[in-house]
């Protein structure tokens, strides 16, 4: 599997999410990690290893501490895939404004200008 398959599988699993969104408050233990969610820690450990695969996560042993921290970097390919696509429909919508501006009818305001611009004056 690619690298920005395996991101985009990792990031399926919303408690894989809320590990990242934990971590992204700082490093922390696998136990710290596990704490909020109702399961095991080997299932915790499973979540981690997924993390770990796709580069989103490092994993250091301290002592008897096993801590964990975010990979800022292992987002960048993410990342980058949607900000294109992004780019993609800002200029789609631009594209679309433009035509609606070329194509929509005057307004009431502008066509009674017009209106009374084109009528001749009484003296």
């Amino acid at each position: 599997m690619d690298n920005l398959s395996q991101t985009f599988s990792a990031l399926a699993d919303p408690t894989r999410r809320a590990i990242l969104a934990r971590l992204a408050t700082g490093a922390a233990t696998v136990g710290e990690i596990a704490e909020p969610f109702d399961m095991s820690l080997p299932a915790v450990s499973r979540h981690l290893r997924v993390l770990t695969d796709a580069g989103l996560i490092e994993r250091h042993t301290e002592a008897q501490w096993r801590r964990c921290e975010l990979r800022g970097e292992g987002l960048r390919a993410a990342a980058d895939w949607i900000e294109e696509y992004r780019r993609f429909w800002e200029q789609q919508f631009d594209r679309l404004e433009a035509y609606l501006k070329r194509t929509a009818p005057p307004s009431k305001g502008a066509q009674s200008r017009e209106k009374s611009n084109g009528r001749k004056r009484r003296s």
